[in-house]
């Protein structure tokens, strides 16, 4: 089989790896129809994180089941499946209060698994971490490509406007707009939002902010920006989504965020250990943190229910599609901001 290798910062190569097989009782072999490129992996992509040279890449799977092993129970050969950014048991106690990102019997994809920008996966823990797409959608290309988010950013933006509390009839800023924060929209539109101000420096992934339900867009940096969102919310929302991860847009959520209110994150951190985090702002006006690396595979039922419901799409945040070799070229346009999001089928 084939798949994506990690050489050095801004080298991806795409080489004949061993085949994946059964080797547990509770495994799945899964050939992957359809994967994507993170924005997170741009950090090692760029050398801004550390990655080991030769390993596998990519963490957004979705294929047809190849094999399964004596104890799996929830998929079968044949079945359409996806699965979140984070192998998960679904028994243990953190997956029982949908924590799965905790889980005690957790796993990643970058190890010899396979790595999901390949040919194919093995999946560890196959019945707490495989979501069945039912047999009518499991074919129709454009449901598929709606669904393929829910491995990640749809699942990360909805994640942060829950953590953030936002309900019916609030008003909520988003910080961001790579595809995270784009998902973040969604989900505030979808919980409810009347008021939906999208940050970021892009007017072209701004005006599909708005095509999400974006009711304001702000493309302005540093102090104007946080200047202009206090302007038009009169001093700040009171919930505010951090969809980067960077110090500067974790200090831009503070800024924003109106007294009592409250900053859900999910961005990856980066930077903020060197440049420190504002705790005093967020003591003194009473600014309340929540969320963290999100638990994508507690949503996914209701997520996946809204997109073959027709009311959920998050599929135009692919604005690239290569194979299985243009995989490189992928990385290369997502970091130089050619494309929000890369779409890849092997």
């Amino acid at each position: 089989m084939r798949a994506a290798i990690y050489q050095n910062p801004r080298e991806i190569t795409v080489e004949e790896v061993p085949d994946v097989t059964v080797e547990s009782s509770t495994d799945a072999v899964v050939r992957v129809t359809h994967t994507a490129i993170c924005g997170s992996d741009l950090w090692f992509y760029r050398g801004e994180s550390d990655r080991e040279a030769g390993s596998r890449v990519g963490h957004e799977p979705m294929g047809i089941v190849e094999a399964v092993g004596e104890d799996v129970t929830s998929v079968d050969v044949g079945d359409r499946v996806f699965a979140p950014f984070v192998i998960s048991c679904g028994y243990c106690e953190f997956c029982r209060k949908g924590l799965h990102t905790s889980c005690s019997n957790g796993d990643s994809w970058g190890g010899e698994n396979g790595g999901c920008q390949g040919e194919k996966i093995r999946v560890p823990q196959a019945d707490g971490t495989l979501v069945r797409v039912p047999d009518r959608h499991a074919n129709d290309e454009d449901t598929l490509k709606a669904l393929l988010p829910l491995t990640d950013v749809m699942g990360t933006g909805h994640h942060a406007a829950v953590s953030a509390g936002v309900e019916a009839g609030d008003t909520c800023i988003v910080i961001g707009d790579g595809a995270v924060g784009l998902c973040g929209v969604l989900a505030a539109r979808r919980l409810g939002a009347e008021r939906i101000v999208a940050m970021g420096h892009h007017e072209d992934r701004l005006e599909l902010a708005e095509e999400f339900g974006a009711t304001e867009t702000i493309a302005a940096r540093g102090d104007e920006a946080v200047e202009r969102a206090k302007e038009m919310t009169y001093g700040g929302a009171n919930h505010v989504l951090e969809c980067v991860g960077a110090a500067s847009a974790m200090d831009t959520a503070i800024q924003v965020c109106r007294p009592g209110g409250t900053v859900g994150y999910v961005g990856v951190p980066h930077g903020v250990d060197d440049e420190g985090l504002d705790v005093f702002s967020m003591f003194s006006d009473n600014i309340t943190l929540r969320g963290g690396v999100a638990p994508v595979r507690a949503y996914a039922e209701e997520l996946m229910s809204d997109v073959l419901g027709g009311t959920l799409d998050p599929s135009p945040i692919f604005t690239k599609t290569v194979d299985l070799d243009g995989v490189p070229e992928g990385y290369r346009a997502m970091d130089e901001r050619e494309a929000i999001k890369v779409l890849v089928k092997p």
